[in-house]
């Protein structure tokens, strides 16, 4: 991964000035520390900061074609691009470099537009044919690599993070209201819409298409499911179970292409597990295992990490995170992730990305993926039983199943009937409504915003719900209640935050490349048309992967019960001495200055957290939301400055 920067401007005789491209570029140096590269024509400026991991030696960017006039900057992996390769040479395609950038200059020669259909891969491209004073920007299709962009005085700016689009505005950015509300609603903004007011991305699986003056979005790929029951895969169930660990291994080892070494996350889940015994087991690379460890015993998953690894015999190294960890490292994740955050589990993904570059380690893979696509997450399981609930929302047993679900939470309580009830009743009714899966963890995630100001709220122009159900395919409704929910969760979870915030931003942040196996749109294609029954059984999540790779990973990971990825959140706050900026940050002062929310309702919050009361899941969503915010207000509104006028950039103070 590297980060990528530029500017257009649409009048021709318009040159982009290249002390405002160093000034954008240098924001993104933590994506790529080993060298920087320039282009600049009339209208066009690219830049780059690269982490070489292919080609080390020749792979600098920004990469050409054989009379250059097709440029390229691109920030991420090519994974097939052996493949490419050896077919563009046969077409007479000629080389100068062994890098997998330079296959894309080629593609665009070969096949136009789609050229990204060729690619299998994670990526964000910046491709300016001076020929036709066209610029593409293109993004992969499931949104692992980030790409933002803003219009401005007939310029466009594009970069990977947007700190390098404000660097290139030179001036100070406003937040967008909606862009907040959907956060608190969805955990991110629905793409397109950011936090900042007038800078959006790329979405996944999206081009835009500069020419003429004008920008055109492309749709090139998105996730996509059976409509009748005869376009589900009907070949055996062992077939199929083959075919998925076939595709599976394929793209693992074709995620192990690197001039450097590779590494592996190692949760102790059946998702990492899976992917390290694939490396272990049918490559040559030595496997190098990497994990978090956490002193709260309900949190900590180190005896299952000891099994995998005594299993494996890997190479292992594990960091332990402490609140006070959390606590030092937080002000600088949310300057990472430029968005607020819900929670803190992002804060320890940076110290491990941290510890593994230490260990001179530049790429991982992780299990990321796997329960958006094989249906692992709970809230499959919850829209199953709710589904279920909905024939008799009359029912007293049928909401108790619900217990099932969350053997690690204390449901044994006389009150737990009402409180699972109150949780996962909402909307019952309504079981045929496209987002009937999602409602309930919505709705709870919206209680944030009972602390918005009542100044804010006025500011609000649209509703949240609404954006995101525009959002949605038309024929959505067509598609199974589980791959409804698949869609969802993909686009927005592990869109917006898992693999942004928690994903590419953590791992970046220390200058590493994560990659996901689980991610190659072969698999998800081919998923996608596995009846859900067969990802989910009963209520056994993931069945189809458990099946398929039961020989390869150890019984007792088979067995356990998912444990989902946490972090201390308020304890990580209010252990021992709380940190001085969370006094200042939610000052009322501070509060008051931004305008978001209402600082009494915040200072009783404070007083219920300091009194010891608060321990549910508003309570720590409201702290970590509202305190996070803040942070992105200091960060990027209060304090933010940038001069390039002498060549150097300063943010931040």
């Amino acid at each position: 991964m590297c980060g990528i920067a530029g500017v257009f401007h649409f009048e021709s005789a318009s040159r982009p000035d290249k002390n405002l491209l160093q000034a954008m570029i240098t924001q993104v140096k933590h994506r790529g520390p080993d060298g920087f590269g320039f282009h600049i024509s009339n209208q066009i400026g690219l830049a780059h900061s690269r982490l070489s991991i292919i080609d080390i030696a020749g792979g600098d960017q920004p990469i050409h074609n054989e009379d250059k006039t097709i440029w390229v900057i691109f920030n991420g992996e090519i994974f097939n691009y052996i493949e490419l390769r050896e077919q563009l040479a046969m077409h007479g395609h000629q080389f100068y470099t062994k890098s997998d950038t330079e296959v894309i200059v080629h593609l665009y020669e070969q096949y136009g537009d789609d050229f990204v259909n060729q690619l299998n891969g994670q990526f964000a491209i910046s491709l300016w044919d001076s020929k036709k004073n066209r610029l593409i920007l293109a993004r992969d299709r499931v949104g692992i690599t980030p790409l933002f962009y803003h219009l401005d005085n007939n310029r466009i700016f594009f970069a990977s993070e947007i700190k390098s689009i404000l660097a290139g505005m030179g001036k100070s950015p406003t937040l967008n209201p909606d862009g907040l509300d959907q956060l608190m609603t969805f955990w991110s903004a629905v793409s397109p819409v950011t936090v900042f007011q007038g800078v959006y991305e790329v979405s996944p699986g999206e081009m835009l298409i500069i020419e003429n003056n004008k920008i055109t979005k492309k749709r090139y790929w998105d996730w996509a499911f059976p409509i009748s029951p005869s376009e589900y895969l009907n070949s055996p169930e062992n077939d199929q179970l083959d075919q998925l660990r076939d595709i599976l291994i394929n793209a693992t080892k074709i995620r192990l292409r690197a001039d450097v070494p590779v590494g592996a996350y190692l949760s102790g889940g059946l998702d990492s597990t899976v992917i390290s015994s694939i490396i272990h087991k049918y490559s040559d690379a030595n496997l190098r295992t990497f994990s978090l460890q956490f002193n709260d015993k309900e949190l900590d998953e180190s005896a299952h990490q000891d099994e995998v690894v005594n299993y494996l015999k890997t190479q292992h190294s594990s960091i332990r995170c402490s609140t006070s960890d959390i606590a030092e490292n937080f002000l600088a994740t949310i300057w990472h992730t430029e968005q607020p955050i819900l929670r803190t589990a992002p804060v320890p993904m940076k110290i491990l990305s941290g510890f593994v570059r230490r260990n001179n380690y530049k790429v991982v893979l992780t299990g990321e993926g796997s329960d958006e696509v094989l249906g692992g997450y709970d809230i499959f399981k919850e829209t199953k039983i709710r589904k279920f609930w909905a024939k008799r929302p009359d029912s007293s047993m049928r909401p108790l199943l619900l217990k099932r679900l969350y053997p690690y939470l204390d449901l044994s309580r006389n009150n737990a009937r009402k409180y699972l009830e109150a949780f996962f009743g909402t909307d019952i009714g309504l079981p045929e409504t496209d987002y009937f899966s999602h409602i309930p963890r919505w709705t709870t995630t919206a209680k944030v915003k009972e602390f918005f100001s009542t100044d804010f709220k006025l500011r609000l122009s649209d509703n949240a719900i609404s954006n995101m159900v525009a959002s949605l395919p038309n024929n959505i409704s067509q598609w199974h209640i589980f791959n409804r929910a698949q869609y969802i969760e993909a686009k927005s979870l592990m869109g917006g935050y898992l693999l942004s915030s928690q994903g590419d931003r953590m791992l970046m942040a220390n200058s590493v490349e994560g990659r996901f196996p689980f991610l190659d749109h072969r698999l998800i294609e081919f998923a996608n048309k596995m009846h859900p029954n067969l990802k989910m059984k009963v209520l056994n999540e993931k069945y189809c992967l458990k099946k398929a790779m039961k020989a390869d990973v150890p019984p007792g990971v088979l067995a356990r019960y998912k444990q989902p990825y946490r972090a201390p959140d308020i304890p990580a706050f209010f252990t021992g001495k709380s940190p001085d900026y969370v006094d200042h940050l939610l000052s009322d002062v501070n509060l008051k200055n931004a305008g978001y929310f209402d600082a009494s309702k915040i200072q009783l919050l404070l007083k219920k957290i300091r009194a010891g009361r608060a321990i549910g899941y508003k309570d720590n969503m409201a702290l970590v939301g509202v305190l996070s915010t803040q942070a992105w207000h200091d960060h990027f509104i209060t304090n933010y400055q940038v001069n390039f006028t002498d060549k150097s950039v300063n943010t931040f103070k």
